[in-house]
């Protein structure tokens, strides 16, 4: 089971992020939270990372807050300062990780899977990254700037990442010459959190997550 420590900043700040136990010998994973912030599902999920082999860390991009009102979760995320959270945060997540095997990937669901495809556009070091039915503005971070092994999953019922921007995040990233493997099921946004009843498909999730491990240990 994991535990909370202490991340350094770049900058001087610090922010707490919660760790899997940790082997050298393991490749990393970074977890990003969705706009709910760092709760039990998220913390789930690296427990889970460890079971399969991986170092894994979730950095509390919210600082403490959590919700479970979509209107007070708008606003945490509107609030959030994306540059400082990837150059900041989410590096000082990679550099922790760095320090104990540079094989890192990063991984995020909604918020967190926008944030994974400007991390993986704008900063150096991963080695792959993983985006579950999040995107960000294109004046932030651009799909095509993405310089690393990228998968994606996403579902055709989800009204914010519709089939037509993942056709567009496709487009983009092959025309600046990558291959992303990028994956859509007949399920909604959110699909993969099993907190969520009205839209979690456990088919989709778990077949997603098979996915996405087969990925991850060709990759590190």
């Amino acid at each position: 089971m994991g535990r909370m420590i202490t991340l350094n900043r770049a900058d001087g700040g610090h922010l707490d992020a919660y760790l899997s136990d940790i082997d050298k010998s393991r490749p990393s994973v970074i977890v990003i939270q969705e706009w709910w912030g760092l709760n039990d599902h998220i913390k789930s999920i690296v427990d889970r990372f460890e079971f399969e082999g991986f170092n894994a860390l979730a950095p509390d991009l919210y600082h403490g807050r959590i919700t479970k009102d979509a209107d007070e979760a708008g606003h945490l995320m509107n609030g959030l300062d994306f540059p400082g959270a990837v150059h900041q945060d989410i590096a000082a997540a990679l550099d922790y990780l760095k320090e104990i095997n540079p094989s890192v990937a990063v991984m995020g669901f909604c918020m967190g899977g926008a944030l994974t495809i400007a991390a993986t556009a704008r900063l150096e070091g991963f080695k792959a990254g993983v985006c579950y039915y999040g995107v960000p503005p294109k004046e932030f971070a651009d799909p095509a700037d993405i310089k690393v092994p990228f998968q994606g999953h996403f579902g055709t019922k989800d009204d914010w990442v519709t089939p037509a921007v993942v056709a567009d995040i496709e487009a983009s990233m092959t025309k600046a010459g990558h291959v992303p493997e990028l994956y859509s099921y007949e399920a909604d946004h959110a699909f993969f959190n099993k907190t969520r009843a009205d839209v979690y498909d456990p088919e989709a999730a778990e077949l997603s997550w098979t996915r996405m491990m087969a990925f991850l240990r060709a990759k590190l």
